[in-house]
């Protein structure tokens, strides 16, 4: 299995449970490895047989923004589902950065591992 990673992806977004969090946008930095099998993609030399990588951050954006839940582990969940449902990748794994979150601590956010087979049997 080979491994697709973007790291450092910005997002401003309304994410939080106080009243305060949900008045103003604020920053996510998601890291994401995304296991898939290149061999087509590099045989071909062709995006389309590639996981590509612009319309992934593209969709960890889109539900970034328009979701805007309270807890990071819900739009970690969400972004899985959706990214084994648009792209040909077996596993992921996702980590959510949300800084400035905790006063006085360097990072804080949710990191989840999910594999093709756990949203393919019940939904």
């Amino acid at each position: 299995m080979d491994t697709i990673f973007i790291r450092g992806l910005r997002v401003e977004t309304v994410i939080g449970v106080h009243a305060w969090e949900r008045q103003l946008e604020r920053p996510l930095v998601f890291d994401l490895e995304l296991g898939a099998d290149t061999r087509e993609a590099a045989s071909s030399d062709r995006v389309r047989d590639a996981v590509d990588y612009a319309a992934v951050a593209e969709t960890v954006t889109r539900i970034a923004k328009t979701l805007q839940p309270a807890l990071l582990e819900t739009l970690a969940e969400r972004l899985a589902r959706q990214l084994f449902e648009d792209f040909p990748i077996q596993r992921l794994r996702l980590v959510i950065d949300k800084p400035g979150a905790v006063p006085d601590v360097k990072q804080v956010g949710v990191a989840i591992e999910r594999v093709r087979e756990d949203f393919s049997a019940c939904g």
